[in-house]
């Protein structure tokens, strides 16, 4: 249907060339026109109907002495802006699957196809308007400062909106990431042109001002593979420290979601003040990291007691004195 469309537009415009030919062709009848002297009437406006009846006759004149080149200056614009518009879809539909076919943000893909479109489509009614005789240049400079304008009153969405084009073309989050971008921590659900759209761990809708996310410091938990928990446990200084330390290994090694390269870590961090600490450390996957925080905690406090050993607690010792008697 579309190249029916454009063969139709395209013998249209060879008719009005052949016609703006035969016209030319004809310069008595052209010139017994121009050289008709305009006895017309200064038009009265206190007489309405007169004036009416001199405006038709006006209008039916200039018809009469210019009607041919209006109506090859309407088809002549008719056909630049039907062809024109069909070759500006046609090359924005052309980049969107180069672009495509490059692995690019569909996102990303569809906003520059209709970007290019747009400015395509701006350029063929400007060519347009110029085929009927109308002075663009005046509309250009309008538009552009009016452009400037606009550009002026949304820098801030601007800005987020090139924040966004980097974001997609380089790609520091993804969706299904772990991250803390902005002040926000949650999972990456959208990355939009304007804004980022997280679910929180307690799964609250958080969006975030694209500049925001690439204007500070990103922490991503998930894109290398793997994520360290780590963890604190006190025992008390009565008990075998060696020996707590190699009941926390097994516990961990006794753990399906712990990964076993790298190996987990367990050491002393800090003889504090009523117990001796412990860091462990063991590596796991992302998706399973609240697993393994909450459930180590939980079996480490199990294995302790079965073995003997305390993990100890804050205690004040308060001694009373009788104040002496009068």
């Amino acid at each position: 249907m579309k190249k029916l469309y454009l063969l139709f537009f395209i013998s249209l415009l060879s008719i009005s060339v052949f016609a703006a030919d035969a016209v030319t062709e004809a310069p008595d009848a052209q010139t017994a026109v121009a050289e008709a002297p305009d006895t017309a009437p200064i038009v009265d406006m206190t007489d309405p109907q007169g004036s009416a009846v001199r405006i038709y006759e006006k209008i039916t004149g200039y018809l009469a002495e210019n009607g041919v080149a209006l109506l090859l200056s309407i088809l002549k614009a008719a056909a630049i802006f039907f062809i024109g518009r069909w070759i500006a879809n046609l090359l924005a539909g052309l980049v969107l699957k180069a672009m495509e076919k490059a692995k690019i943000e569909h996102t990303l893909s569809q906003f520059v196809r209709n970007l290019l479109y747009a400015g395509l489509l701006a350029f063929v009614i400007i060519s347009a308007l110029n085929a009927l005789g109308v002075d663009t240049a005046s509309a250009a400079v309008i538009l552009g400062a009016a452009g400037l304008a606009v550009g002026l009153a949304l820098q801030g969405s601007l800005s987020n909106f090139a924040a966004g084009v980097l974001m997609i073309i380089f790609k520091p989050v993804k969706v299904g990431d772990f991250v803390e971008v902005g002040g926000a921590t949650g999972t990456v659900k959208e990355i939009a042109i304007f804004n980022t759209i997280l679910a929180g761990p307690d799964n609250i809708r958080i969006i975030v001002p694209n500049s925001q996310v690439t204007g500070a410091n990103i922490k991503n938990y998930t894109v290398n593979g793997t994520r360290r928990v780590d963890l604190v446990i006190g025992v008390s200084y009565e008990d075998d420290i060696k020996k707590a330390k190699e009941i926390m290994l097994e516990v961990l090694k006794a753990d399906p979601l712990v990964l076993e390269n790298p190996a987990p870590f367990v050491g002393v961090s800090e003889l504090a003040d009523s117990s001796v600490n412990y860091v462990v450390r063991p590596w796991v996957k992302p998706a399973d990291y609240w697993d393994v925080y909450f459930g180590t905690t939980e079996k480490v406090k199990y294995a302790l007691e079965a073995n003997g050993l305390t993990i100890p607690f804050p205690q004040r010792d308060v001694h009373m004195i009788n104040a002496p008697t009068s």
